[in-house]
């Protein structure tokens, strides 16, 4: 079996979500607390704006929905549609900002299966292919083993509250190779 990727579009959403919840209620056991996964749901999520944008993608084996997760040229670090105080829509400068790898989710059933790694690929070729000499996201304690093992280092660590209730995360940065074309200019 291979898996297949592709971008998502707004009619995947219902099986999006569905994805996204069952990943941070189960791929989140032995990293936080079950009150820590009920709060994580407060800044997790999907940010529709990757779908408009089409810089979410979505990984399946033989129709089956095995990930998701994107990129973004905006300023929005993570959260999703809900998470309104985390928005920020403002395009990023690829000659001075990092884009940003936003809402990799893994389904249960495929996990330590190279999806993640998979979309971290696509996310990071599709911003160097717009100029983007850098990538962040906002890691979660169980997608960071992930995040480092292919090349993402900790810069900042962030506990988010919801309702008196402490959310881990880091703050991961990753510098881009150039693209050949870029290699070639510069020699």
């Amino acid at each position: 079996m291979s898996f297949t990727l592709r971008t998502a579009t707004e009619e995947d959403l219902p099986a999006l979500r569905e994805l996204m919840a069952l990943a941070i209620d189960t791929l989140q056991h032995g990293f936080l607390s079950a009150e820590q996964i009920v709060a994580s749901r407060a800044v997790m999520g999907l940010d529709t704006q990757l779908i408009a944008d089409r810089t979410y993608f979505m990984v399946e084996e033989e129709g089956a929905l095995a990930g998701c997760g994107g990129w973004s040229r905006r300023a929005t670090l993570y959260g999703g549609d809900h998470s309104v105080s985390l928005r920020e829509p403002r395009l990023l400068d690829p000659a001075t900002e990092a884009a940003r790898v936003r809402a990799m989710y893994t389904h249960p059933s495929f996990a330590r299966r190279g999806v993640g790694r998979m979309i971290l690929d696509q996310c990071e070729r599709a911003a160097a292919a717009e100029g983007f000499d850098a990538v962040e996201l906002m890691g979660t304690m169980s997608g960071q083993p992930l995040y480092a093992a292919a090349g993402y280092r900790p810069i900042e660590e962030v506990t988010d509250m919801v309702d008196g209730v402490p959310v881990p995360l880091v703050r991961m940065r990753k510098e881009l190779e150039a693209s050949s074309s870029q290699r070639k200019l510069g020699s």
